[in-house]
């Protein structure tokens, strides 16, 4: 329950992040900037807190089975988005990428509280800018605003969902949790190189702009150092 209640966190700050958005359209190159910055603090998350994971619990074919079946779904939701109209694709990436962090929130808490705090503060920052970003993509296709907010809302309850699924999934043998998280893993790869850098490269780039990525990235590595 200590995880689920964390969850609040992020979810507000998912809500915070789309409320500005709707208020006020952002420019092309601050979305851009967000898309950027929010692809390096996603990378973080996975390079530093899922990947180790897997390598020291998993095995090579629990490794293998969750990637491979993470791989399939992303890539099936890629070719759903070619034949639909919306960004399905990126709105699944983010669903799973979602739900895959509020699990790994509630194992962290299962791990200890000290771990779970830090990936709290971790996810509060991706999960705000990626709520600028989806409510942002929205708004290209949607015009309610109540709708927009409303389908970024409902995306962002998955964390606390992800979080409660945490408590049985934490009673299963190290190599099965390995498998959830590699295919978490392949989720974050996707939304970070197939939907936010490409969309964000879509739109107007400078030397800046790029440095947002690394900004998000050692951002979230120092608070991970400065916390650990």
């Amino acid at each position: 329950m200590q995880a689920v209640a964390f969850t609040l966190i992020p979810v507000v700050a998912v809500l915070i992040g789309s409320l500005f958005a709707v208020s006020r359209r952002p420019s092309d190159a601050f979305v851009s900037a967000m898309q950027h910055l929010a692809a390096g603090v996603v990378f973080a998350a996975a390079a530093a807190e899922i990947l180790p994971q897997v390598m020291h619990e998993g095995s090579p074919i629990a490794t293998f089975t969750g990637g491979a079946l993470g791989i399939v779904v992303m890539l099936s939701l890629k070719a759903l988005e070619g034949r639909a109209s919306g960004p399905i694709a990126m709105l699944g990436a983010v669903a799973v990428d979602i739900l895959i962090d509020g699990l790994v929130l509630g194992l962290a808490f299962v791990a200890g509280g000290k771990a779970g705090v830090l990936l709290t503060i971790a996810l509060t920052l991706e999960v705000l800018f990626l709520g600028l970003t989806v409510t942002t993509e929205l708004g290209e296709t949607i015009k309610s605003k109540a709708r927009i907010i409303g389908i970024t809302m409902g995306i962002a309850l998955l964390l606390p969902i992800g979080a409660a699924i945490a408590t049985p999934v934490a009673t299963f043998p190290p190599v099965v949790i390995a498998g959830f998280l590699s295919f978490g893993l392949m989720a974050l790869l996707y939304l970070v190189t197939e939907e936010l850098l490409v969309e964000a490269h879509e739109k107007p780039d400078t030397p800046l702009i790029s440095a947002m990525f690394f900004i998000g990235f050692l951002g979230l590595l120092l608070i991970e150092e400065f916390l650990g």
